[in-house]
C-alpha cells in the first residue's frame, strides 16, 4: 500500500514539474531544447504527411461514394469488422429501370428498342464503375488507412513521450541552476544525467520512425500509379461502351429522323418567327430509267463549310449518308431544317450525312 501511495505521489511530482515548466516556457520565463533542423525537417514532413493524406483519402471516398449517408454506413460496418452489403452504383438502377420501361412499353416498339439499348450500356456502365470502386478500396484508400491508423498513431505515441522527455530534462537544467548546496548540486547533475539519456534514447526512437515516412510516401506512391490505372481502365471501358451505343444508335436514328424532318412533333417550340430556308431542287425525271436527285446533293448550304475529322469509323446506314474512316478530313456544312445532330459531309464528289458525334470540328 506505501508502495501504490509512493508511486501516485511520485508521479503526481513529475507530472507537476512537467506543468511549471510547460508554462514557464510559454511565458518566456525559462530555457528549452531545441532539437536540430533536420530534426525538425522531420517533424515538418511527417505532419505534412498526415495532413495531404486525410485530405486525399476523405476526398478519394468522396469521389467513390457521393452519398453521405453511404459513406456513414461504410464506416459503421468496417469498425464493426462487417462486410458492408452490396450496393447498386446509379448506373445500373438506371439501367434497370430503362429496361422495366423497354418492356413495358414494348421492346418491338422504337421508343421500347433504344430503352433497352441505351439501358444495357447503362447496366454495363455501373459494373465498370463497380469494379473501379472495389479495386481502388482496396488498392489506394486501404493503405492511406493503415499509415494514418497505424504507423501514425504510432509516430504521434513516441513524439509525446519525447516532449514529455524534453521537459524532464529542462526542468533537471533548471534545478541545477537553482542549487546552492553541494548536495543538491550533486542531486541535481544525477538527475540531469538521467534525462538527458533518456531524452537522447527517445530522440532516437523517434527519429528512426520519422524517416520511415520515406518508405511510406514511396508505398503511396505505387498505390498513386495503381489508382491512375484503375481510373483510366474504368474511363476506357466508359468509352467503349458509349461508342458501342452511339454506333448502334446511329443507323436507327437515320431511319427514324431523315434530313429535312420537318415534323412539327419533333421540332423545339418557338415564339418567333421560323427563318426562311433556301429552297431545295427536286427535278422529277419523265424517263423511268433516270433517278431522281437527291436533295442533299442539290441544296445550299446554310452555314458556311468547315473542315472536320473523323474520331472513329461509322458505316453509312444507307445512301443519303456518308462512310467515314477514322482521322480522315473532309468539310461538312449544314442545310435548312436539318436535325442538329447531323451534317452534310464532302469527300470529293462525294456527298452525305455525318452524325456531329463522329466529328471534331476544325478551326
Amino acid at each position: 500500500m506505501d508502495f501504490s501511495v509512493k508511486k501516485l505521489a511520485s508521479g503526481a511530482g513529475v507530472f507537476f514539474s512537467r506543468a511549471v515548466q510547460f508554462t514557464q516556457e510559454n511565458l518566456g520565463q525559462a530555457e528549452k531544447t531545441e532539437l536540430d533542423a533536420h530534426f525538425e525537417n522531420l517533424l515538418t514532413r511527417a505532419d505534412n504527411t498526415k495532413n495531404w493524406t486525410e485530405k486525399i483519402l476523405h476526398q478519394t471516398e468522396v469521389l467513390l461514394q457521393p452519398s453521405p449517408s453511404a459513406r456513414v454506413e461504410e464506416f459503421l460496418y468496417e469498425k464493426l469488422d462487417r462486410k458492408a452489403p452490396s450496393r447498386v452504383t446509379t448506373a445500373e438502377l438506371l439501367g434497370q429501370y430503362m429496361t422495366e420501361a423497354a418492356n413495358d412499353f414494348g421492346s418491338s416498339t422504337p421508343y421500347g428498342q433504344t430503352l433497352m439499348k441505351v439501358g444495357e450500356t447503362q447496366k454495363h456502365l455501373g459494373t465498370a464503375e463497380r469494379d473501379f470502386i472495389h479495386s481502388s478500396a482496396i488498392n489506394f484508400l486501404t493503405p492511406l488507412r493503415n499509415f494514418l491508423e497505424g504507423d501514425w498513431k504510432t509516430i504521434s505515441k513516441e513524439r509525446r513521450i519525447l516532449q514529455n522527455r524534453r521537459l524532464d530534462l529542462d526542468a533537471c537544467k533548471a534545478r541545477l541552476k537553482k542549487a546552492k548546496a553541494a548536495e543538491a548540486k550533486a542531486t541535481a547533475e544525477h538527475e540531469l544525467r538521467v534525462a538527458q539519456t533518456e531524452f537522447d534514447r527517445q530522440a532516437e526512437v523517434t527519429r528512426l520512425l520519422l524517416e520511415a515516412i520515406s518508405s511510406t510516401h514511396v508505398n503511396h506512391l505505387r498505390c498513386l500509379h495503381e489508382f491512375a490505372e484503375a481510373q483510366a481502365t474504368y474511363f476506357a471501358q466508359s468509352y467503349q461502351y458509349m461508342v458501342d451505343l452511339q454506333k448502334q444508335l446511329g443507323s436507327s436514328r437515320a431511319e427514324l429522323f431523315p434530313v429535312g424532318n420537318t415534323d412539327p412533333a419533333s421540332q423545339p417550340l418557338s415564339t418567333s418567327t421560323p427563318p426562311a430556308t433556301l429552297p431545295v431542287l427536286q427535278v422529277a425525271s419523265s424517263n423511268p430509267g433516270e433517278a431522281t436527285l437527291n436533295p442533299v446533293e442539290v441544296a445550299l448550304p446554310v452555314s458556311g463549310t468547315r473542315k472536320a475529322r473523323a474520331l472513329y469509323d461509322y458505316e453509312a446506314a444507307d445512301s443519303t449518308e456518308l462512310a467515314l474512316s477514322a482521322d480522315e478530313l473532309i468539310t461538312v456544312y449544314s442545310l435548312p431544317g436539318m436535325d442538329p445532330d447531323w451534317l452534310v459531309g464532302e469527300r470529293g464528289n462525294k456527298k452525305g450525312k455525318v452524325p456531329v458525334t463522329y466529328l471534331e470540328l476544325l478551326s
